[in-house]
């Protein structure tokens, strides 16, 4: 069974994901929307399971609460405005291995006509650059660059960045190597997925992209339902980049 741990907090396209993730699974499936401090009516589907949580948390700790309640042999977690390709879950799981996080190939989704749009995003490496929050350049950040070169014409091959918006990976290799997402120095949003990879590759594991399925994440040019101030971000940016630039320059870049 795959355990899927939506964080979400006021995002009106939700039901639209949670279905899609209902209408596109052909195995046992079971989903953990994580209402971040509000409610909303859901789907009376008994693989639903939804968490209400009182106040806000923040979405790494309604990622960590979520994972924590996971009965499922692998663990994936999935953005509140995706759309997902038939058979995600069989083909996610068919090929993967115990220290793999894996992802699907993305798109971006017109989230009005809930339509897949433009060309899929295949490879990203691991970049150090400038964060760019609104329009204002900040400061040196780990991020994500697309990067077509690296694209060996495989089904599944090895990358080094990631869009946290939607990967998946054994739930034992969450509990014995992520244990949980920290808060301290990242703060409640940024940069899960720099930790995340940094810790599967300091114990020999990889991340993985497997193009045999799809997923589709809201296109930039639509608003995002939360706002996060300026200087809590770019601690958070500053941080991992403290914590983890030696290892970066050492086995990754």
């Amino acid at each position: 069974m795959i355990s899927i741990v939506i964080p979400s907090y006021k995002d009106p396209m939700l039901h639209k994901t949670i279905g899609s993730l209902l209408d596109n699974a052909e195995g046992d499936i079971e989903i953990i929307p994580v209402l971040d401090g509000y409610d909303t009516e859901l789907t009376n589907d008994e693989r639903v399971r939804p968490i209400r949580l009182r106040s806000n948390v923040g979405m790494r700790d309604a990622i960590n609460i979520g994972a924590s309640l996971a009965r499922g042999k692998y663990l994936m977690r999935v953005d509140e405005h995706c759309r997902f390709g038939q058979g995600y879950d069989i083909i996610l799981t068919d090929k993967i291995l115990y220290n793999w996080i894996v992802t699907p190939r993305r798109y971006e989704l017109d989230i009005e006509k809930w339509e897949v749009i433009g060309e899929p995003i295949d490879n990203e490496r691991m970049i150090i650059g400038r964060s760019v929050i609104g329009k204002r350049k900040g400061g040196r950040k780990f991020h994500a660059q697309n990067w077509p070169q690296g694209n060996r014409g495989e089904s599944i091959y090895k990358k080094t960045a990631m869009q946290g918006s939607c990967w998946i990976m054994e739930t034992m290799l969450w509990r014995d190597t992520i244990g949980r997402l920290e808060t301290e120095g990242y703060g409640d949003l940024y940069q899960d997925t720099t930790e995340m990879l940094f810790k599967i590759w300091r114990v020999g594991g990889k991340l993985m992209l497997n193009t045999d399925t799809w997923y589709a994440h809201k296109a930039r040019k639509f608003n995002r339902t939360h706002s996060y101030p300026r200087e809590k971000a770019e601690a958070s940016f500053k941080y991992a980049l403290d914590k983890w630039e030696g290892f970066y320059r050492e086995r990754v870049a």
